[in-house]
């Protein structure tokens, strides 16, 4: 009798750790603010290393399906001379060196992006007391900017850009939450 209402306490408390795992969160770090940027970069930085590795498995099977781009749409033929531009032919541990720099800086942009971007709207929340347009304009401006800075020979007119992209993006998420 004892073993199996332990086994049943020890299934109860599980299931209540799945069912309150999106009250709780991932980390648990001593702060909410830290929580927050903690947790957003480490969930979008798997995004962007998924989609990273996901886009160069598809050319590489288009690349593999054609020849010199034959009968691909003029995007796909474009689009595959700027992915990974360390491969180049060259052995396959240089390949797989290629893309796993390639993945880790996209990751790491991605995870940057959105650990910036929570982060600030929670600190603006904080600070005003309110959780509006205001503080996602803001906070995209910022984080727009900031990713702007990530790029090759970046200039003053791309940062400006990518600033008012990233508050408008934020601004209009914030906006539309409310009517979907």
């Amino acid at each position: 009798m004892n073993l199996n209402t332990g086994s049943s306490l020890e299934t109860r408390s599980l299931l209540d750790e799945l069912c309150n795992f999106d009250k709780k969160g991932l980390f648990d770090l001593g702060h909410p603010l830290v929580n927050r940027i903690v947790e957003s970069f480490v969930k979008a930085a798997g995004i962007g290393a998924v989609q990273a590795v996901s886009r160069e498995a598809y050319f590489t099977a288009v690349e593999g399906g054609a020849d010199n781009s034959g009968g691909l749409p003029p995007e796909i033929s474009s689009a595959k001379k700027n992915h990974l531009p360390g491969l180049r032919g060259e052995s396959s541990n240089k390949s797989l060196e290629a893309m796993v720099k390639s993945t880790g800086k996209e990751a790491l942009q991605w995870g940057v992006a959105a650990g910036i971007y929570s982060g600030l709207t929670y600190g603006l929340k904080e600070a005003r007391g309110a959780h509006d347009w205001k503080n996602s304009a803001v906070a995209g401006a910022i984080t727009g900017a900031t990713l702007a800075l990530t790029l090759d020979d970046t200039t003053h007119e791309q940062i400006v850009q990518c600033a008012i992209t990233g508050a408008a993006i934020s601004t209009a998420a914030n906006l539309l939450t409310g009517i979907f």
